[in-house]
C-alpha cells in the first residue's frame, strides 16, 4: 500500500502519519497583504521538501539490521555503542574500576554489581523462599532450584544445567578440553572457578566462613551445604523413596541406586560407579596418590571426607549427634550404625 506525491517519493501509511504528525499545519492568511494563492505555493513547496527530509531521516533510522560489524571477530550488533563494548572483550579495555578494591570492569553495570559485594546490597528477592541477591540474574538461576527448571541440555549426553556456564564446563567433559592450568603443578581445568578453587589446595585459602560454628571452605557451595548440617535443611527429596538431601548432586547420585545406573568406568579395572568423586577416589588406588594431607601429623588420605574424619582425632570433634539420646560421634557411619540401637534405620 504505497502513495506516490508529485515528487516521486513512495510512502506507506506509516510514513505519511510519520509526515503528517511533523509537517506544520497551513496557517490562515486572511488580512496578509500577500495574495492567499502565493502563500499556497510557497506552503505547499516548503512541505514538500520538509517530507522529503523527514523522509530521509525516517529511512535511516535502525530498522533492527545489525550493521555494526567487529572486524576481530565478525560478530554483528544493531548499535555502535554495543559493538565497542564488545570489543573490549578483544582489547581487554577495562574501563570501570572499584574504588574498594581495584578491581576492573568492562562494564558500568558489572562494576555495580561487584560493588554489592562490599555494601552487602541484595535488592533481588525470592518470592518462594524470600532469599536475596545481588544481581537479577543469580536471582533468576536461584528461582530454578524452586521449579526444577534446566533449560540448558548437553546434546552429546542429553543431561540438562540450570545455567549455560555448567552446561559449557560440562561439555569439556566430552572433548576433554581444559584450557585452565595451574601456574603450581600443571593440572588442567574445564572452567576458571574449578582453576581458582584447586589454587586454594597450594594457598591454604578458605575464605568462606561459617558464623555458626567457624570452620572455613574454599568454596561458596561448600559452605552453603555445610550449614544444611546446622538447620537440617534438606531441599532435594527423591520421587522413588521421598529420601531428601542437602543438594541437587547427591539426589541425582542416590536416584542411581533406584536405576542402578553407573555412568563412571574405571579405565584401569572397569569397575564402575555412580559418582565422578567415587570413581575419582577409586582410582587413587591404582595411582597411590594421597592429596589430601594432615597439616597436624602430615598422615595422608585419598579423599577430603577421609582427612576430615582423622583430623577429629586431633580436635575431639564429634559433630554427629543422635537425635534420639543425644550421643555424639564424629563420623556419619558410627552414628548410623548407632542408630541402629533405637531402631531407626537411615
Amino acid at each position: 500500500n504505497l502513495l506516490e506525491n508529485q515528487f516521486g517519493f513512495k510512502y506507506n501509511y506509516r510514513d505519511v502519519a510519520i509526515i503528517y504528525y511533523f509537517t506544520p499545519r497551513r496557517r490562515d492568511y486572511r488580512g496578509s497583504s500577500v495574495e492567499p494563492q502565493q502563500h499556497h505555493d510557497a506552503d505547499e513547496a516548503e512541505k514538500s521538501l520538509s517530507r522529503s527530509e523527514l523522509l530521509k531521516k525516517h529511512q535511516q533510522r535502525p530498522t533492527g539490521k545489525k550493521s555494526h560489524c567487529c572486524s576481530d571477530c565478525g560478530k554483528r550488533f544493531n548499535s555502535s555503542s554495543n559493538l565497542k563494548i564488545h570489543q573490549r572483550i578483544h582489547t581487554g579495555e577495562k574501563s570501570y574500576g572499584c574504588d574498594q578494591c581495584g578491581k576492573s570492569f568492562t562494564l558500568l553495570q558489572t562494576l555495580k554489581s561487584h560493588q554489592r559485594t562490599h555494601t552487602g546490597e541484595k535488592p533481588y528477592s525470592c518470592d518462594q523462599c524470600w532469599k536475596s541477591f545481588t544481581t537479577s540474574s543469580n536471582l533468576t538461576m536461584h528461582q530454578r532450584t524452586h521449579t526444577g527448571e534446566k533449560p540448558f541440555g548437553c546434546d552429546q549426553c542429553g543431561t540438562s544445567f540450570s545455567q549455560l556456564s555448567t552446561l559449557i564446563g560440562h561439555q569439556r567433559v566430552h572433548i576433554g578440553e581444559k584450557p585452565f592450568s595451574c601456574d603450581q603443578c600443571g593440572k588442567g581445568f574445564t572452567t576458571s572457578s574449578c582453576l581458582t578453587i584447586h589454587q586454594r589446595i597450594h594457598t591454604g585459602e578458605k575464605p568462606y566462613g561459617c558464623d555458626q560454628c567457624g570452620k572455613s571452605f574454599t568454596q561458596l557451595s561448600n559452605l552453603i551445604v555445610h550449614q544444611r548440617t546446622h538447620t537440617g535443611e534438606k531441599p532435594y527429596s527423591c520421587d522413588h523413596c521421598g529420601k531428601s538431601f542437602t543438594t541437587s548432586s547427591c539426589l541425582t547420585i542416590h536416584q542411581r541406586t533406584h536405576t542402578g545406573e553407573k555412568p563412571y568406568g574405571c579405565d584401569h579395572c572397569g569397575k564402575s560407579f555412580i559418582g565422578l568423586q567415587t570413581l575419582k577416589s577409586h582410582q587413587r588406588i591404582h595411582t597411590g596418590e594421597k592429596p589430601f594431607s594432615c597439616d597436624q601429623c602430615e598422615k595422608s588420605f585419598t579423599t577430603s571426607s577421609c582427612l576430615t574424619k582423622h583430623q577429629r582425632t586431633h580436635t575431639g570433634e564429634k559433630s554427629y549427634g543422635c537425635n534420639q539420646c543425644g550421643k555424639k560421634y564424629s563420623d556419619k557411619r558410627s552414628l548410623i550404625k548407632h542408630q541402629k540401637i533405637h531402631g531407626v534405620v537411615s
